[in-house]
């Protein structure tokens, strides 16, 4: 199994778009044995779901997530969580727990003009406690 998560100095990177990073574990018997860091080498959007595709992603932690790109994912069979925080490490250790906090219904909305607004923020208590940094 590979799991993913959007880097940003060693933690959840919250807007997808703008990824630069990606943290990928490598997951046998429950356990991680390696991770890297992959760069995104000037993609955005569509090219950043070709990342995970060609690192053969099954599962994608990430903060903050358009419903485009959302939808993009999942229609490529990879699972994704949206709405962590914290440390990607912690984040990955929690999901293999079984015990991750995140928010299925995080979306990002990007207005002309460059105007940002998500609700990517909105349960931050509950992702640090599950995820300390």
């Amino acid at each position: 199994m590979r799991i993913a998560v959007g880097y940003d100095e060693g933690e959840v990177f919250q807007h997808f778009g703008r990824t630069e990073y990606f943290k990928i574990y490598e997951v046998e018997g429950g356990k991680v044995v390696s991770s890297r860091i992959v760069g995104n080498g000037g993609l955005a959007h569509g090219g950043l779901v070709q990342i995970l595709l060609d690192n053969d992603v099954d599962t994608f932690i990430c903060g903050g997530i358009g419903a485009g790109a959302r939808q993009m994912i999942q229609s490529r069979g990879i699972d994704i969580l949206p709405g962590a925080r914290g440390s990607c490490d912690a984040c990955v250790d929690a999901f293999l727990k079984g015990s991750l906090q995140y928010d299925p219904d995080t979306e990002c909305h990007h207005h002309d003009g460059g105007e940002h607004d998500c609700n990517c923020h909105r349960f931050v208590e509950a992702f640090l406690d599950a995820c300390p940094g």
